[in-house]
């Protein structure tokens, strides 16, 4: 017997129709990259993505064409959220930190048929869309007389000079909630990136899964600051989540140094921000020396990378902010645990929270997970035994965009790559990575790049390249290096060679060591674990 409800497909549509008919007034406010601050309503994004809708109409785009993004979080970005995906097209956010080569891959990878980006970032345009072979239209965002006259890019658009051609009325379609929405690409440990391309119906359940109160707790109370780039995995989720909540939302542009963000908190009286703990040590690095307090700022969720326990116990005892341990992935929308305490925590010692907080957390509701051994059993939830974690869920990838790398999945499960514990209340715990990647200030880096960059240095026989702890990133690649026989290269010689080749400044590694031999298995594979052994008592330059 079926149910007897009315059949609405989930659509990101109907989240900013939503946020103009019941909080149209609520505020958005962004630092733009002019340098003034834009503040306008839910009410007036909704208008003006009908108008982005209208854009693409009059730019030949068919339904599930990919329209790419290079932009900081603001109102315009937002839009484009909304106005591309509720058309029907397919949102695809670009990392504007990757090397020009790895950007002309994607965007050609994704078939993009239109790219708007930021002024900030036409640089990088000028260096890649005479490769970007798909991409038919190059919109700036800004206003018509912003346009520089000599960009070098043919018939470059203004991005305000085309909405303001078209009316703020428009119909959204209506289709099939598992078609896709947005997507975004993430660095594998081989080959070149692969895109996780999420469905209106997956982002919908995520936006309503994130905003719940064990989760990220959003609600129309709330001025959130989102830090966490709208280039990354849709920034957590928060303008769906905001746009469904009627929260007001506070963007940062692109000045994310510690005294513009502790200003931008306080004159928009944020209660909630979120992103990755370096953006958070530069601003707990500029209150601390300045005597500064915050006056409106309760919570604050971290994620991306570990948050170091002095950060979260800096945030607590100096300045009364409650730390949100996140974690996720690209594959993952990215939201799957989030660390709040349970009820019979509450009268733990602080000691015992601290304990607790510094785990990655509980299982959101939409997600499920498992630990297995090497043998593929599942080992119990004790918080001793660790293994490989798995996931599953209706916003966990299924395969990757054009089927790059075939299968991902397990009996249905999702491999993460990583290792972990999980304790008898389901408090999840990262030990380890068994992916060959690094996570630097919560962006990815490949180790195989690294790796494979060094190799084709002359003098060098083998290399591998590891993350080693830092105090600020998180971590930094190093490269140890088996020269060849007879041959001879300096660590400085080395870190030249890095330049001009395939990977972004921040890629490059922080150090060279060499050694007699790199540990390898049976198969012939490093063993990385064994070589972090080796080099247990190093330490990174500087440091």
């Amino acid at each position: 017997m079926l149910g007897l409800m009315q059949s609405q497909p989930l659509l990101i549509s109907s989240l900013i129709h939503f946020a103009e008919r019941h909080h149209g007034d609520a505020e958005i406010v962004s630092r733009r990259v002019e340098g003034d601050l834009h503040r306008y309503t839910w009410r007036d994004v909704a208008a003006r993505s009908r108008q982005v809708a209208n854009t693409l109409d009059s730019l030949k785009l068919g339904f599930g064409d990919r329209v790419a993004t290079l932009a900081w979080n603001g109102y315009r970005h937002l839009e484009l959220y909304f106005g591309v995906s509720g058309s029907g097209r397919v949102l695809h956010t670009i990392n504007p930190r990757l090397h020009p080569d790895q950007i002309v891959w994607i965007a050609n990878h994704a078939e993009d048929q239109v790219l708007f980006f930021d002024m900030s970032f036409l640089p990088i345009v000028q260096a890649v869309h005479a490769r970007c072979t798909t991409v038919k239209h190059w919109v700036a965002l800004c206003d018509a007389d912003k346009l520089p006259a000599d960009s070098g890019i043919p018939n470059l658009l203004s991005y305000e000079a085309l909405l303001g051609q078209q009316p703020t009325g428009y119909a959204w379609p209506s289709f099939d909630e598992n078609c896709a929405s947005s997507m975004c690409y993430t660095s594998g440990t081989t080959g070149n990136p692969k895109a996780a391309l999420y469905s209106h119906r997956s982002t919908i359940l995520h936006a309503y899964a994130a905003a719940l109160p064990d989760v990220m707790c959003l609600s129309a109370r709330d001025a959130i600051l989102p830090v966490v780039p709208m280039f990354h995995v849709n920034a957590w989720g928060i303008p769906y989540s905001a746009a469904l909540t009627g929260a007001k939302l506070v963007f940062p542009g692109p000045a994310l140094d510690g005294k513009s963000v502790y200003e931008l908190i306080e004159a928009e009286k944020v209660s909630y921000a979120a992103g990755v703990p370096t953006v958070w040590q530069m601003l707990l690095g500029h209150m601390k020396p300045n005597n500064l307090r915050f006056s409106t700022l309760k919570r604050t969720v971290i994620g991306g990378s570990a948050c170091p326990p002095a950060m979260i116990t800096a945030f607590n005892d100096d300045y009364g902010v409650e730390v949100l341990h996140a974690w996720g992935m690209t594959e993952m929308s990215p939201l799957g645990t989030l660390c709040t305490l349970k009820n019979k925590h509450l009268s733990l010692s602080d000691a015992d929270k601290m304990k607790i907080r510094l785990k990655q957390g509980r299982a959101i509701y939409g997600v499920d997970m498992k630990i297995v051994g090497d043998d593929g059993t599942e080992l119990p939830w004790d918080g001793k035994a660790f293994g490989d974690l798995y996931v599953k869920g209706p916003w966990i990838v299924r395969e990757y965009f054009k089927g790059e790398g075939g299968d991902p999945l397990k009996d249905g499960w999702f491999p993460t790559g990583d290792v972990a514990t999980i304790d008898p209340d389901g408090y999840m715990q990262i030990t380890d990575r068994s992916k060959d990647v690094i996570k630097s200030g919560g962006e990815w880096i490949s180790s195989i790049d690294i790796e494979n960059i060094a190799v084709a240095h002359p003098a060098v026989a083998m290399a591998a390249c590891v993350g080693m702890p830092h105090p600020k990133w998180d971590e930094r690649p190093i490269v140890a290096v088996v020269k060849k026989p007879g041959a001879e290269v300096t660590r400085e010689e080395l870190l030249e060679f890095y330049k001009g080749k395939a990977v972004a400044k921040w890629q490059v590694p922080d150090d060279v060591v060499f050694v007699e031999a790199i540990p390898l298995g049976a198969t012939g594979k490093m063993l990385k674990t064994r070589l972090r052994e080796m080099l247990k008592d190093y330490k990174l330059p500087g440091l």
